[in-house]
């Protein structure tokens, strides 16, 4: 016996709760454009199109600056100068941003997110209750010996080749205190990452490893409710500002195909020393 056929009408194909557009109508999540546009700032604008609803003002204001502290890290972060190099290839600007995005991957752009996911193993520990300092310290070691025992080195989030102590972290977790008096959030991330930074100097004798920009913004994240792997993508919408600004001035140098230090530098060969072919 035959199936009848199926019919799929073209507004069928797809199905979104995102936008609403027909000829002269723009509405995001109900939101008419017109009534956006200048009444909402790019973070509630961000907040709105992947969480469904506005954000109140002091949410907003906390996912702005941790998107305001990860746009750049100079040209040695491989994201950076992967931008650079792409435009010195000639390429447009929008290839070299792309070419760097496409590296933000576990290694470099996946702390922030690793992080997220290790604070919210933490807080599953707690069984999001209200809790003593002991119950989260020994959470936090209970975690610790985790990651460890799976083989993980480095905690993401604490400790930076370059800084000692990395000057964004302290101003992100200031602006979380503040929201948290406010009643923005509540303060329970910061809590943990604070003591995940304390009980990583008790395991290491006092020496304190401290948190860096992955681990702030992985509290802001957290307290703001962006689960991975959609934290990841919020630090890339930040780092592609960071990616347009290098493209954008090496674009203006006039320069092609020179990468971002001379060509005689860019590697140190330790193959065999030249050799003849053995003989027939």
């Amino acid at each position: 016996m035959a199936m009848p056929e199926t019919t799929t009408s073209p507004e069928d194909w797809w199905q979104t709760s995102i936008i609403e557009m027909e000829p002269g109508l723009i509405r995001f999540r109900g939101y008419a454009i017109e009534d956006l546009i200048g009444r909402v700032s790019f973070p509630a604008m961000i907040w709105l199109m992947t969480r469904g609803e506005l954000p109140s003002p002091g949410a907003a204001r906390l996912l702005e600056a941790a998107l305001v502290a990860a746009v750049d890290h100079g040209p040695q972060a491989p994201s950076i100068a992967i931008a650079r190099i792409a435009i010195t290839c000639g390429v447009g600007i929008n290839n070299a941003m792309a070419s760097a995005i496409n590296t933000l991957g576990d290694v470099h752009g996946g702390a922030g997110e690793q992080c997220v996911a290790f604070y919210d193993g933490i807080d599953a520990r707690l069984d999001r209750a209200p809790t003593t300092a002991e119950a989260l310290a020994a959470a936090v070691d209970a975690a610790l010996a985790d990651a460890k025992a799976a083989g993980v080195r480095h905690v993401p989030g604490f400790g930076h080749r370059f800084h000692p102590h990395d000057p964004r972290a302290p101003r992100l977790l200031s602006l979380v205190d503040a929201a948290a008096a406010e009643g923005t959030v509540s303060g329970r991330f910061a809590a943990i990452g604070r003591a995940v930074e304390d009980r990583i100097a008790a395991a290491r004798g006092g020496r304190r490893v401290p948190m860096n920009i992955d681990g702030a913004t992985a509290v802001i994240f957290a307290e703001l409710g962006f689960p991975p792997p959609l934290c990841r993508g919020l630090f890339v919408l930040s780092r592609a500002v960071g990616t347009l600004a290098h493209a954008w001035e090496e674009s203006q140098s006039g320069k092609r195909n020179k990468g971002p230090i001379p060509r005689d530098r860019l590697w140190t060969y330790t193959g065999p020393a030249p050799r003849p072919l053995p003989a027939d």
